[in-house]
């Protein structure tokens, strides 16, 4: 219990220091006896909840439950711990062995295979290498959503405070009796073996999907792709530092496709430097970017994966300093936003009447960090913006809403975190934010036809911008402005000592109440705010007006400031992680302001502090 009491149970998944030395960083292949059980038990009480489902779909015989897992190095040493409870607890299982996670989440979502239940994918994301976790997911693609996750998290909490039960799957662990020989044998170094073609399986079923989610059914975009590649083709680098991706469909995607490739950090588990995809882990592929555009002037981007291969940030080459440089993760999902609404004008998905009124709803969902520039972006477009709380399944489950509600949702994803998911995906990916810049470049203008760059230029008001030979540094140029902290900056990040986060919102409110009647002559003077709103994010529930802070409880509280004309122009935010030990803050300001920003973070972290020390 004291181990399960230091871990995060989150609708993004489990996620604790499994390591048995209890090493954040270490590289230890072992897990502690605390962590077997957990796991052990974790995957028993998932199983029971796949038995509640038989009858539904495809489910008539015993589920099948899909097993992979990341390249932190006590990957193995989980599974190890899951396996005898899936098997005793009348699943069939599928073991990848090492695959990403949209691989999987593409493999479970594969119609074509019968009684596929689930899955478990063992990662932490994005957290140090000592960390682990588990992430459970249906056959629609992505992670449980929220309800369902919770109802999980109950159950397990439920199953694992009884000492019975943890008797009976202690036993399993250590007895590990004769599994289905057809399926598995022991392997007394490394675990259980995959099945023959469980890896092949998977890898083909998200090569196919892939194709299917870049394209949106649009052959005609595949080939004016190709055609622009054979003629003048581009190159893009990766580190793969050690991730998932090692041994996904990266290098085969994108060569068939017609793109160069050149990598770093490419067999699995080579794991060199920090794992989330920001600042400093974007070095090694920026000078790698560098390098390979000095000999070949056609390699203009790169990408950095984290561990489990579904975030990959971005460097380029910018033409306009002649350096590669990285792009924040804000810039990285406009950019995509960008390019994917492009795709469904180009494709006919979004139309106009003469007017300049788009004849049906589309929007775009984002969490509730996300910049605005994404809104300007949107607004461009004639498409609305629905914001939830931070968690991809939220995200995704209010996509799903709103494509329910008769909207087109092709686009959607957290731009606080960089990366995109495009529909019908439903986790972000790497492949789709690269093949998103792919498309922005190759699919030019022809006589009758915009190409996506001009459509866009177009619809934002900057068809002086457009030219033939336009490069991506152009692309970038075009793009709203705004300075926005980035999620995974020490600024952005702080220790916070209430547990009780709608109290502190409720002590905060008072606090900004009395700072804005104290600033509100220099707000209004230095940076044109006339009045202000606060707004609650709660899963997909999005509250504006908010008279009470504390009501945003957990989730997210923004304070939104709007200039003289009514338009939003900046906000602060504020949101205790779901998935680390942290308080996360936030402020986004409209235009090339740094000095905005640093204000109003740093009024924002004052005012928390303040709040945080009030009995």
């Amino acid at each position: 219990m004291t181990a399960l009491d230091k871990m995060i149970f989150s609708v993004s998944g489990w996620r604790g220091i499994f390591t048995k030395n209890g090493g954040e960083e270490s590289k230890t292949e072992e897990i502690s006896a605390e962590h077997q059980i957990i796991c052990a038990c974790a995957a028993f009480v998932f199983s029971e909840y796949l038995q509640g489902l038989k009858g539904q779909g495809n489910l008539e015989d015993k589920p099948v439950v899909l097993l992979g897992r990341d390249t932190r190095p006590t990957g193995k040493a989980v599974i190890d711990a899951m396996m005898p409870a899936l098997l005793n607890s009348g699943c069939d299982v599928k073991y990848a062995g090492v695959t990403a996670a949209p691989e999987i989440m593409a493999w479970a979502g594969n119609k074509g295979f019968l009684n596929i239940a689930g899955f478990i994918y063992v990662s932490a994301s994005h957290n140090p290498v000592g960390h682990n976790g588990l992430k459970f997911g249906l056959t629609d693609g992505g992670v449980l959503a929220a309800d369902e996750a919770n109802k999980l998290i109950e159950n397990f909490k439920i199953f694992i405070k009884d000492e019975k039960n943890i008797a009976k799957i202690n036993t399993l662990i250590f007895s590990a009796n004769q599994f289905e020989p057809e399926l598995w044998h022991r392997k007394t170094s490394s675990g259980y073996s995959l099945l023959n073609n469980s890896k092949e399986e998977c890898f083909n079923a998200y090569y196919n999907f892939c194709n299917e989610v870049v394209w949106g059914g649009s052959s005609s975009i595949a080939e004016a792709v190709k055609d622009f590649l054979s003629k003048k083709p581009i190159g893009i680098v990766c580190d793969f530092n050690g991730s998932a991706r090692t041994v996904s469909i990266d290098k085969k995607f994108f060569n068939e496709l017609g793109l160069k490739f050149e990598c770093i950090n490419a067999e699995p588990g080579q794991i060199t430097h920090r794992i989330v995809p920001e600042g400093e882990s974007l070095e090694p592929c920026r000078r790698l970017l560098e390098e390979a555009h000095s000999r070949d002037e056609s390699f203009t981007l790169g990408y950095v994966p984290d561990c489990d291969g579904d975030r990959g940030n971005l460097v380029i080459f910018d033409n306009i300093s002649g350096k590669a440089r990285p792009l924040e993760a804000q810039e990285v999902f406009a950019l995509a936003c960008a390019a994917e609404l492009s795709h469904l004008v180009w494709t006919g998905g979004l139309s106009y009447n003469k007017d300049g009124k788009a004849l049906c709803k589309a929007a775009v969902a984002v969490n509730d960090p996300t910049s605005m520039r994404i809104d300007r972006i949107a607004e461009c477009f004639g498409v609305s913006v629905f914001r939830s709380e931070v968690g991809e399944a939220n995200v995704v489950s209010l996509a799903r809403k709103l494509r329910e509600n008769g909207y087109i949702v092709r686009i959607l994803g957290e731009g606080s975190a960089g990366g995109n998911i495009t529909h019908p995906s439903a986790v972000r990916d790497p492949v789709n934010t690269v093949i998103a810049i792919v498309k922005m470049l190759t699919v030019r203008s022809a006589p009758g036809r915009q190409g996506f760059f001009e459509i866009w230029c177009n619809l934002s008001g900057q068809i002086k911008k457009y030219r033939e030979n336009f490069t991506l540094s152009d692309i970038i140029e075009s793009l709203p402005v705004f300075t926005t902290t980035p999620a995974y900056s020490k600024e952005a990040v702080m220790r916070i000592n209430t547990h009780d986060h709608s109290a502190l919102k409720d002590r905060y409110q008072q606090i900004f109440l009395r700072e804005w009647e104290v600033r509100r002559d220099e707000l209004k003077t230095r940076f044109g705010f006339y009045r202000w709103e606060a707004v609650s994010y709660n899963g997909t529930a999005e509250k504006r007006a908010l008279r009470r802070f504390g009501e945003a409880a957990k989730g997210g509280l923004k304070i939104l400031f709007f200039n003289v004309g009514g338009r939003e122009t900046a906000y602060i935010w504020m949101r205790g992680s779901a998935t680390e030990p942290v308080f996360r803050i936030m402020a986004d300001v409209e235009g090339a302001d740094a000095d905005a920003e640093k204000y109003l973070l740093d009024w924002q972290r004052n005012m928390i502090m303040e709040a945080d020390n009030i009995e």
